[in-house]
């Protein structure tokens, strides 16, 4: 084998591992910045029950005991919902949110697991199982988004969260898949559109997204794909 033929051999090594995230049968999990987008399914097509966790903690107001103690930031409800798109990105029936208020798909194809309400604790803070092959074929994309509850009346912001991240899970293999950390700035934003998982012809894609925005509940989110 020459340098040319060992060089392209390379290439195509490096191109499987990154298609596939499996070496020797281990799955590795990739870390994503924003606006990075990676197949879920190429090379994985068995993959079908996943589950989408979210998580955040409140920033700490001081490093010592006194600080924590005079200064601790209020417990801040936040908010994970997902968009169940159409073509052309739109929202058509009011059961395609999924949210605390609506649990569950039609189909039961998403699953969301529940409100938090303080964000307290190590891990996901909210989580959203799919059944990708339950997905009704009118679904072209989801939509992941999280914002602060009565972000008004409590003057809270995403300025006032850290460590804030969104990860991928086979729930089959018990394996994470990917992770994407929120390590932009997001002072004075009450609302971020995190990620979004779409169709590509036969694949299921992850796109970073990483958007904050303005918006104070999720009716003004919505109007984004009306």
């Amino acid at each position: 084998m020459d340098l040319w033929e060992a060089s392209l051999h390379f290439v195509k090594t490096l191109a499987w591992i990154y298609d596939n995230l499996n070496l020797g049968g281990i799955i590795m999990s990739i870390s994503l910045e924003k606006g990075q987008r990676i197949s879920l399914t190429k090379g994985n097509a068995e993959l079908d029950k996943i589950m989408v966790g979210l998580g955040w903690d409140p920033v700490s107001s001081g490093g010592n005991f006194f600080g924590k103690l005079f200064n601790k930031v209020s417990d801040i409800d936040i908010d994970a919902s997902v968009f169940m798109l159409e073509t052309n990105d739109r929202l058509s029936k009011k059961r395609d949110l999924i949210y605390y208020g609506n649990l569950k798909s039609k189909h039961k194809s998403v699953v969301h697991q529940g409100d938090n309400l303080t964000g307290a604790g190590e891990g996901d803070d909210e989580s959203i199982k799919l059944h990708l092959s339950k997905i009704p074929e009118r679904i072209k994309k989801l939509v992941f988004v999280v914002n602060i509850y009565d972000c008004i009346r409590r003057k809270q912001n995403f300025g006032m969260v850290e460590n804030a991240f969104i990860r991928i899970k086979d729930l089959e293999k018990g394996s994470e898949l990917l992770r994407f950390n929120l390590t932009d700035q997001y002072k004075g934003k009450t609302a971020v559109f995190v990620a979004e998982i779409y169709r590509d012809n036969d694949d299921w894609k992850f796109a970073a997204i990483g958007e904050g925005t303005d918006h104070t509940n999720l009716t003004e989110m919505k109007q984004r794909y009306m």
